[in-house]
């Protein structure tokens, strides 16, 4: 009994910590979705009215639709370029520490540094990617400045800052492979691409399907590049759920619709949240 009341003491810290900092906002955003509050006034109980306002919000389709769009190109660069680059990095003889270490710098910035830099790049005026496409008698591109190219602009950013832990873990995971499968495929006269597609990609598609499902929660959650570097625009194309969120909170000071927004939200990543715990039970098991 002695121990167990020690194990709970010291438990106790970490377990006020999550209740008052992770929990009890969880319950106050359910509660707050039910009412119309502006922290000022006493909150006032509304039911669903929230959820309907939300509802009838143009934008509040066009968030969804450009969460999910910027979802889809991160998934077709962000998840296939990390595997050829740890593939590629796989078969070096050479310097592999430092090409790992190369890859994985863009991680160690900041978001906001990572976002402020990049928009520089992008800016149509003095910014690098236009003076290398000038200087090499390309046309130039508005990037975030247009409608067309504005979400594209941004997935390659959140591709550059984030491929590296993919990579490495992808890395990790190809080291695992037994070496007798390659050279058994080397007998057989099998090139790069199939090696890839009938032994890597099967030896590692544990690790695949749980890096989708992590990269599905984590790019529904974007905000801090749009944020900072179109502010939703041009003509509202990069407007996502989260920054719609924000709008809702802090430009509109209507915390009820914000929070029935974050409910929404909130289930849709909990079923990926529970399709990535049944297929981890499933592994481990």
């Amino acid at each position: 009994m002695r121990r167990h009341v020690t194990a709970y003491g010291f438990l106790s810290a970490a377990l006020v910590v999550f209740a008052v900092f992770s929990w009890y906002p969880i319950v106050r955003g359910v509660v707050l979705s039910f009412q119309q509050v502006n922290f000022v006034t006493s909150p006032d109980w509304v039911g669903w009215e929230n959820f309907e306002r939300l509802f009838a919000d143009p934008l509040f389709g066009v968030a969804w639709r450009n969460t999910l769009y910027f979802t889809l190109l991160a998934l077709v660069l962000g998840f296939g370029v990390p595997f050829l680059t740890a593939v590629v990095l796989n078969e070096l003889r050479h310097a592999k520490g430092y090409f790992r270490l190369l890859v994985y710098l863009p991680v160690m910035l900041p978001p906001v540094v990572t976002a402020l830099l990049w928009k520089w790049f992008y800016d149509p005026g003095p910014g690098l990617f236009n003076s290398v496409l000038r200087g090499l008698g390309l046309p130039t591109s508005q990037w975030l400045d247009s409608a067309d190219t504005s979400m594209i602009s941004l997935v390659l950013v959140i591709t550059w800052a984030n491929m590296g832990s993919a990579t490495l873990i992808y890395l990790a995971a190809l080291q695992t492979i037994p070496g007798e499968l390659y050279e058994a495929a080397d007998l057989d006269g099998a090139g790069i691409v199939k090696k890839v597609w009938h032994i890597t990609i099967p030896q590692t598609k544990f690790v695949i399907l749980m890096l989708l499902l992590l990269q599905v929660v984590a790019t529904m959650q974007i905000f801090t590049e749009p944020f900072i570097m179109t502010g939703g625009g041009p003509e509202e194309s990069t407007v996502t759920v989260l920054l719609l969120l924000y709008r809702y909170a802090f430009y509109y000071n209507d915390f009820g619709t914000a929070s029935a927004l974050s409910l929404i939200l909130f289930a849709v990543l909990g079923v990926f949240s529970f399709l990535y715990l049944k297929i981890t039970k499933k592994a481990d098991a």
